[in-house]
């Protein structure tokens, strides 16, 4: 009798094997197997196939990249795919100064490779450094103005290697974790004519020959990294005996995110004669102040272990080029690494349709919007991957917040404080807010995950009752005529008395008091009008039965031209709506975040029956599950 399974992880199953095979023998026929030394023997035999089974599946499972967890191996699986991880970023900064070299005649000013600023964030002080020098020739007035120099933060360090062509697996690995890869710069110097050549970062394969002086970067272990040249063939080998200079930043990553008052700490020189030679000479005054155009940002950590088993198969899926919107959505992160979710969609989508452009929605890990800077690098990036004819175009994320109205029922015999109890669930609430449910572009609140969500705080909540709504903040243009469209891209729910939209006060120019708006849908329930009004004695009092349209289907808002002077809630008017389905899905350039602030209630309430109060529950009134549409504004 054989074995019928070789990795089974279960020691009681492989001890059962075992002795079933062993009965099947007619030489152990009449053989105790329980009270015997043969359990001995039995028990370090499973214990041998147990340990066996486990490295085994431990191994396989290492074999892939969608069950790998060592992060070496996870990293070689993608390399097998063309898949280069991101490396720590650094932050970087802008810095202007100027230099006043009028007394030393001097032809340039060269700001040296290395350290150049100190910066200060509130949890410390953090070194800047350039990975090149910077030349700057001084204008008619002798003075060298050194404008918007890009800065990392980090420690600028070199290593030298000497090539060794005797050794046949020789690897230039760099000694230092937390590298800014993007800052590594190489330089061979040959031993024999002492001529020094610069290496470039390998970019892609055409044009690639013998003498093509490239290198590549790849992460070997302990997110260490590992110098590779060319083999004679594809790109140039460097001689033997001579000598490899790389340098590179050390960076501590997003930590460096932030700063805006810097010291000036760097090395400038000039070129002073000596004779028949041109000295580097240190300058170490009339060196002013130094601005700030822009602070440190975009400094990232290393890419994790999940994200590069999320991305190396699609990025592979791509082929690295940019034709479909998913091929944008996989190379936009692998360009610009400061991202927390990206969207990207053809124009062929829209209404009207837009031939020919794809538009991608980015939500960058700090702030709310990418700078212009930001977006031209992103774009820069992806030229390499794109094909001609497609234009890209970047849309500005779009807030969608969902507020909920939530009533939970609770027995009191079973909780210490009410107080306690409302805690707890707002926490449990705010963690579903920031899962990876809602917190991407795509998300979708799951309206029974949200009820779920509450009635498992505790044991003592018998039921809740949640209403929800969504809501779009309008920033308007102050004192000017203008048109508004707000999209929600979720349906609205059409009640035909209309109030399904509502709206925090506002003013008019021209109109006396707080404006409001609200809806009135027409008798298909499928588009309808926007109406202006005013409060007299709380009465609605209609000063604009035609200042927009509806589309409920489509979940959009459009105001005609207006002039709006002035808002009740600074810079914006909150306008909500109530939607006809509670899953709410965010599309394209939409993004929802699960309002946990003041637009969002919870309410607590005694379950008198479960409670005993009122066993007959004659008394009991449940809370209604409709949102109430007698209120007329926000």
């Amino acid at each position: 009798m054989a074995f019928n399974q070789f990795t089974n992880l279960d020691f009681q199953d492989l001890r059962t094997q075992i002795k079933d095979y062993l009965r099947s023998n007619s030489n152990f026929t009449d053989f105790d197997f329980e009270g015997s030394n043969f359990s001995v023997l039995i028990d370090n035999l499973a214990y041998n196939s147990y340990i066996t089974a486990y490295n085994t599946n431990m191994a396989v499972n290492e074999a892939f990249i969608d069950s790998a967890t060592v992060r070496e191996n996870v990293i070689s699986l993608a390399r097998n795919i063309g898949y280069v991880p991101r490396s720590r970023r650094a932050a970087v900064a802008k810095i202007s100064f100027t230099v006043d070299v009028s007394s030393l005649a001097a032809r340039y000013v060269t700001l040296n490779a290395g350290v150049v600023a100190l910066g200060n964030i509130q949890n410390g002080s953090y070194t800047f450094s350039i990975p090149e020098k910077v030349t700057i020739s001084p204008g008619s007035n002798g003075i060298a103005a050194f404008n918007e120099i890009e800065i990392f933060e980090g420690n600028y360090l070199t290593k030298e290697f000497t090539v060794n062509s005797s050794q046949l697996d020789e690897k230039y690995i760099l000694p230092n974790t937390n590298i800014d890869t993007t800052t590594i710069r190489v330089s061979v110097t040959d031993g024999d004519t002492g001529t020094i050549e610069v290496y470039n970062a390998y970019e892609n394969i055409f044009q690639v020959n013998s003498e093509s002086r490239l290198f590549l970067v790849q992460e070997v272990s302990d997110e260490k990294y590992q110098i590779l040249f060319g083999d004679g063939v594809l790109g140039k080998k460097p001689p033997n005996g001579s000598t490899i200079k790389v340098s590179y930043i050390v960076t501590n990553g997003s930590d460096g995110n932030g700063a805006s008052n810097f010291g000036f700490a760097g090395n400038l020189s000039y070129p002073r004669r000596n004779g028949d030679i041109l000295v580097d000479t240190p300058v170490t005054s009339n060196i002013s102040l130094l601005s700030v155009p822009q602070a440190s940002e975009n400094g990232d950590n290393i890419e994790p272990v999940d994200n590069v088993k999320y991305l190396a198969p699609r990025v592979y899926a791509s082929q690295y080029r940019a034709v479909t919107a998913n091929d944008y959505i996989s190379l936009v992160p692998s360009v610009y690494p400061n991202i927390d979710s990206v969207s990207a969609y053809g124009g062929e989508e829209l209404d009207p349709p837009q031939f020919g452009k794809v538009f991608i929605t980015v939500k960058p890990k700090t702030g709310e919007i990418l700078s212009d800077t930001a977006k031209s690098a992103i774009k820069s990036g992806l030229k390499q991957y794109t094909v001609a004819g497609i234009q890209q175009e970047f849309v500005d994320l779009k807030f969608l917040y969902v507020e909920y109205d939530s009533t939970v029922s609770y027995n009191p015999g079973f909780i210490t404080t009410k107080e306690d109890l409302s805690s707890r669930i707002f926490k449990s609430i705010e963690s579903y807010s920031k899962s990876s449910d809602i917190n991407s572009f795509g998300g979708r609140l799951k309206y029974s995950k949200l009820l779920s969500t509450i009635d498992k705080v505790d044991s003592a909540i018998t039921s809740n009752i949640t209403v929800i709504k969504m809501r779009r903040d309008l920033v308007p243009a102050y004192g000017q005529l203008a048109n508004y469209e707000i999209c929600y891209s979720n349906r609205f729910h059409a009640d035909l008395e209309g109030f399904n939209i509502r709206s925090t006060s506002f003013k008019i120019a021209g109109v006396d008091g707080d404006v409001f708006l609200t809806d009135l849908p027409n008798s298909d329930g499928l588009t309808g009008i926007v109406r202006f009004f005013t409060l007299v004695d709380d009465v609605p009092n209609f000063i604009n039965n035609n200042a927009g349209t509806v589309d409920y289907v489509k979940g959009e808002i459009i105001l005609f031209a207006v002039n709006i002077s002035s808002s009740d809630v600074t810079n914006k008017i909150e306008i909500e709506v109530i939607p006809e389905s509670n899953d709410i899905i965010a599309k394209q350039n939409l993004y929802i975040v699960l309002d946990t602030t003041s637009g969002s209630k919870l309410t607590l309430l005694e379950d008198l029956v479960s409670s005993g109060s009122d066993r007959s529950g004659s008394t009991y009134a449940p809370p209604s599950s409709f949102v109430n549409t007698k209120r007329f504004t926000r």
